[in-house]
């Protein structure tokens, strides 16, 4: 098979990894705000042969079964493909399996060839009482591939992989068919060969697949310009417990509730996605993407939601905090990159004009489009910009953040590697709680850390921009302490997403909800809400047999 995963231990394939050798300013960087020794010697992993693989539960009779309909080549019971498919990367999943605390972990690997299989696959998982959960990427954050700890049924994962085609496009409406199974550099390679773009670029782009973003809902990085996954899917069809579900590609309807809703998000609750059909654009002809300063977060967040109130329509409105872009001076290399625009002139321009250096925020701002549109648009931007005292600052910090876009997981594993535990929170809210929303977490992050006693740093950045309102997604690390890292994380991860809700935002904004996040449910869509989600869940999958225990449970 050509399928490929990810390492069972941490983020990408076997041979790519962060590396500090070449970032001087990062090591002291670290050592000042979490007081982490990246020149220390790393704790590697595990070994595989290590861990303590649970024994396989899978029967001779759902075997058979199984085999009968993929061919025993593609029913896969080694240990190295139950424990790849058994979590996704959050923080808990990587504390967790390095640990070898693999608790319930699939007793079986299928990978279909197509939906018909799939059909056939899932009448055999309700025959036996069995739980199927579809794996895509296996990128999720949010523990949305995990089988409940006390799940006593067979387990069976479902692997996509081989469902990765685009099928067809029709181009004079803009709309591709394609297969769920479709990571998104695969899709993009598609797509891009007959001059087309999905335009959906989540960081976790490389190692995601298009039904994994329809599960999840997520947002890609120009999703300004292209719109959330909730946007882009128009059309869909998925695999359900004695019947296959449907819809239709039109561009609005008005047909009830929307059953293309309610799949958006399910999480593999209400059945296995197969196919989407979704709206592409042609290649644009230009793309750029600027770097801009401002001189405090408050001016900056002001800025993005001029931008976002004007007749300008960026591709790309990014802005971080002041912490975080001390953090992105400190990733940066010897020589290259900021330092052309750091210059020591820039740096006497900004201090003449009264800038606190320690306050400035980093920005970024993409544009798409032809020639003329790019203009236009870069035009309007740089008056808004101006007007809340940012200045730009060319196109060199754009094409760095370009080429290391995709690259932020890895710093996760390599501070995990020497004793820090980091992880990430997202949320979306109204402009009017924006500010408020961003003092609040900051603090309760900061009173967490407190609590626990160790040294703490929390940053973040606007991501995503609406007419109502943004995406703040704030990245927290800290130094483990002795005792059970993960009971620490929970003090940190819970004060960060209770802030969340007591401030007027959603719990996730793209993650998802899972088993991370499922415990606010009632908060954010009213216990009303969380009956009516699990009256849908109870109708379409009475037996629990379709990734049970995510959302609601």
């Amino acid at each position: 098979m050509t399928v490929q995963h990810m390492k069972w231990w941490g983020w990408g394939v076997d041979g790519v990894a962060f590396s500090h050798d070449d970032k001087p300013s990062l090591a002291p960087f670290v050592q000042k705000v979490i007081d982490v020794d990246l020149n220390a010697p790393a704790v590697a992993p595990l070994a595989f042969e290590e861990l303590d693989v649970p024994a396989s539960q899978l029967s001779e009779d759902l075997e058979k079964a199984l085999s009968g309909v993929l061919g025993a080549e593609y029913v896969v019971s080694t240990d190295l493909d139950r424990v790849v498919h058994a979590f996704g990367k959050s923080l808990r999943d990587l504390v967790r399996i390095r640990a070898s605390d693999l608790r319930r972990i699939p007793d079986v690997v299928v990978y279909p060839a197509n939906e018909e299989q799939i059909v056939a696959v899932l009448d055999a998982v309700v025959a036996a009482d069995a739980v199927l959960i579809p794996f895509g990427g296996g990128s999720n954050i949010a523990g949305s591939l995990e089988a409940p700890a006390d799940e006593t049924r067979q387990v069976v994962s479902l692997d996509l992989g081989r469902l990765n085609k685009v099928l067809a496009i029709d181009e004079e409406s803009g709309l591709a068919q394609i297969q769920a199974g479709a990571l998104g550099p695969d899709l993009e390679q598609q797509l891009g060969e007959r001059g087309w773009t999905l335009g959906h670029f989540p960081d976790s782009f490389t190692h995601s697949s298009l039904g994994g973003w329809i599960a999840t809902r997520s947002s890609g990085m120009q999703s300004d310009k292209y719109g959330d996954i909730a946007d882009i899917t128009k059309a869909l069809r998925v695999v359900q417990p004695g019947r296959t579900l449907a819809t239709r590609a039109v561009p609005v309807t008005s047909t009830g509730p929307s059953v293309r809703e309610m799949i958006l998000g399910s999480e593999g609750r209400l059945g296995v996605i197969t196919e989407a059909t979704v709206q592409v654009h042609r290649k644009p002809a230009k793309r750029v993407v600027l770097g801009y300063f401002f001189p405090d977060w408050k001016r900056g967040v002001a800025a993005m939601r001029a931008i976002s109130a004007s007749d300008a329509t960026p591709s790309i409105t990014r802005i971080s905090d002041a912490r975080e872009t001390a953090f992105s001076f400190a990733t940066r290399k010897s020589s290259k990159g900021f330092s052309k625009f750091m210059s020591s002139a820039l740096i006497a321009v900004l201090k003449k004009r009264g800038w606190d250096l320690d306050q400035m925020c980093l920005s970024f701002i993409g544009y798409e489009g032809s020639e003329e549109h790019v203009a236009r648009q870069r035009k309007l931007v740089k008056k808004i910009v101006s007007d809340h005292g940012g200045i730009g600052v060319g196109e060199g910090p754009g094409a760095l953040y370009d080429q290391k876009k995709f690259d932020t997981p890895y710093i996760r594993d390599f501070l995990l590697d020497r004793g820090a535990l980091a992880d990430v929170s997202e949320t979306s809210a109204a402009w009017s709680k924006l500010m408020p929303l961003y003092d609040t977490t900051v603090e309760r992050a900061n009173k967490a850390f407190a609590q626990l006693g160790v040294k703490g740093y929390i940053m973040c950045h606007l991501s995503h921009s609406y007419h109502s309102g943004a995406c703040l997604y704030f990245t927290f690390a800290f130094k483990a302490g002795e005792g059970d890292p993960i009971a620490q994380y929970d003090v940190v991860k819970s004060a960060v997403q209770q802030s969340f809700i007591d401030s007027a935002g959603t719990l996730s904004h793209h993650h998802a909800v899972g088993t991370e996040h499922s415990r606010w449910m009632g908060d954010d869509i009213s216990e009303a809400g969380v009956q009516m989600v699990s009256g849908i869940f109870s109708v379409v999958d009475p037996g629990r047999n379709l990734n049970p225990g995510k959302i609601v449970d």
